[in-house]
């Protein structure tokens, strides 16, 4: 069930950063006590393919996030140790060194559970055991939301596996959300920082379509 909208769940998660460091994060407590917006991507599994180039990018796009006061959060079902020895491995070996944005260690899958973004293609009741059994990876999918300063999400999305994330359309979606917020005006299809928005109203987007839409 989506959660745009509504606020981010209210959990305390172990987190991973270079120093080796575990400590605990909570999301919606970060967003609100530091004034703001997040971005919070998930990714499947550390020492995997499309993952680090993912995790990458978005550290490329460090400064661009930093001048829209948003905070980057990567995250994964892998233990603190596991992305610890992964921010450790040289890039040129397939690791993850030279990030330096916290990563969430959801290893007891308490915070992914409740997004709902777990690979489980089914659950069966073993009656032998007794036991409940779970067809597929039970990793999370490439999940993505921003938060804004008050913790309520005004984006999601989920990638499957294969499908890498295009940084770039996410912070054109944080200068869209900080337009609206700023200006009272709504964007567009397409819209990009310095282009034209327009008011919520009939007149509004009627004015909008002749000049742009033709």
């Amino acid at each position: 069930m989506s959660i745009v909208g509504k606020k981010f769940p209210n959990l305390f998660v172990d987190a991973t950063s270079k120093s080796g460091i575990t400590q605990k994060l909570n999301v919606l407590e970060k967003a609100t006590t530091e004034g703001k917006k997040v971005i919070l991507f998930w990714y499947p599994k550390d020492f995997t393919f499309v993952c680090p180039t993912e995790l990458h990018a978005f550290q490329a796009a460090m400064d661009e996030f930093e001048k829209r006061n948003t905070i980057v959060i990567g995250a994964s079902c892998d233990t603190p140790e596991v992305h610890f020895a992964w921010l450790n491995t040289p890039k040129n070996q397939g690791g993850i060194q030279g990030i330096t944005y916290p990563i969430l260690a959801d290893s007891n899958r308490n915070l992914s559970s409740q997004l709902d973004i777990l690979d489980i293609t089914n659950e069966r009741y073993d009656e032998e055991t007794g036991n409940v059994l779970v067809d597929g990876d039970n990793v999370t999918y490439r999940a993505t939301y921003l938060i804004d300063e008050e913790g309520t999400v005004f984006h999601e999305s989920v990638n499957h596996m294969p499908l890498g994330r295009n940084v770039s359309e996410f912070l054109r979606l944080i200068d869209a959300y900080s337009h609206v917020q700023q200006n009272g005006e709504v964007c567009p299809a397409n819209w990009q920082e310095g282009a034209t928005a327009m008011n919520a109203d009939r007149d509004g987007v009627a004015a909008y379509l002749s000049e742009h839409m033709n």
